[in-house]
């Protein structure tokens, strides 16, 4: 998030200021980054989300011509198989009624698959329990370590300075932010400060005397091959039991939440190694019978910046302090909406307001009001 800002304001004609990125970490090797799963969807319950998705994908699809048409970027890779929400109840099944019909009328290509459609379409899933399905093909795998790799090295070109440190503290004069200091003994000045610390963001928050409702939270990531693969594509798919499974080149890769899902330190990547014989592996070859011989090949511990109020960003401003912008909370879908996002913090920034996408329903004034823009399809 720090370098999508970073980038958007480099390239931003009316930007006429300078930019300096501090990452604790610069090898990356414990962000949230590092252990995303790359996946881009438009099958969300709020509008605005699935707007800034389709920007994402937008994005994705055009990188090169997004980056000024430079032929040293790499055109992104995306694999559209699709995500599949499947539903086992009534209430579910209300919900994807609901959510789809939204994202159709916004332009979105989801579409309702009852029991005898999934069975003719995808006749490896067990649909025992299940009363309707959810399905977009204009969502999938999207190669995001190039992407952020790109516009590191762009607003580096730019004259964007990145500098190794950790802040630990925040100098505030009312509702202005001074200064931020770092472990060395630095103190540097800023107009603005933009608070992409990812699972962090609460601690950064709390510097400058601001309350952030975003928690680390456990994420595993399994890598698995299969004695009998599909014949096809296996959609993202979201089970009711929690978990989800998709198709990963030659392979597939699953994920959950932890068993007792609740904040953790920022600093835990401590595996619960039960978890993939105990819960994930029953759960996927429930589901997906031909499933039922697996090779686990590697796994690993990410962490989601969960915003505890309606899993949703928080994105602008906040009130008590005009110049502390947060970029923070995203959930789990921050890599994918990071174009939107980036850009849209970029503008606010240059111009005061939201140019080319309205971001405000992120604003952190539904925070203060305690009024959730709940989200329903988070993973």
């Amino acid at each position: 998030m720090g370098t999508a800002v970073a980038w958007f304001l480099a390239d931003h004609p009316g930007f006429e200021g300078s930019v300096l990125v501090i990452e604790r970490d610069p090898s990356y090797e414990l962000s949230s980054t590092a252990h995303t799963n790359s996946c881009l969807r438009q099958q969300f319950s709020q509008p605005a989300n699935v707007r800034v998705s389709q920007f994402g994908l937008e994005y994705v699809r055009n990188f090169r011509r997004f980056m000024g048409g430079d032929p040293s970027i790499a055109c992104l890779h995306f694999h559209p198989f699709g995500y599949m929400y499947l539903a086992s109840s009534k209430t579910g099944a209300r919900t994807l009624r609901e959510a789809q019909a939204m994202q159709v009328g916004l332009g979105a290509k989801t579409r309702l698959l009852d029991r005898r459609q999934l069975a003719r379409e995808f006749p490896f899933y067990d649909l025992k329990g299940i009363v309707l399905g959810s399905h977009n093909t204009d969502e999938g795998y999207f190669d995001g370590i190039t992407m952020f790799d790109c516009w590191r090295r762009k607003a580096r070109a730019a004259g964007v300075e990145y500098v190794r440190g950790e802040v630990t503290g925040i100098t505030r004069s009312g509702p202005r932010i001074d200064a931020v200091h770092l472990q060395n003994g630095t103190k540097i000045a800023c107009g603005q400060v933009v608070n992409a610390s990812g699972p962090r963001a609460a601690g950064v928050a709390a510097m400058a005397g601001l309350d952030l409702p975003v928690e680390p939270r456990k994420r595993y990531t399994f890598v698995f091959e299969a004695a009998r693969p599909l014949e096809q594509d296996l959609p993202l798919t979201v089970d009711p039991s929690g978990v989800h499974v998709r198709t990963d080149g030659s392979m597939y890769m699953a994920g959950c939440p932890a068993r007792e899902d609740g904040p953790v330190a920022a600093d835990d990547f401590v595996a619960d190694h039960d978890l993939w014989q105990e819960v994930v592996w029953p759960a996927i070859a429930a589901r997906i019978p031909q499933f039922d011989a697996l090779k686990l090949r590697r796994s690993w511990v990410g962490h989601y910046a969960y915003n505890t109020l309606d899993q949703n960003a928080i994105l602008g401003p906040h009130p008590d302090a005009d110049n502390f912008l947060m970029i923070n909370g995203f959930s789990g879908h921050g890599l994918q909406q990071a174009p939107a996002m980036g850009r849209g913090l970029a503008e606010w920034i240059t111009l005061g307001c939201y140019e080319t996408l309205d971001l405000s329903p992120f604003s952190y004034d539904r925070i203060q009001a305690g009024q959730p823009l709940l989200e329903q399809a988070v993973i």
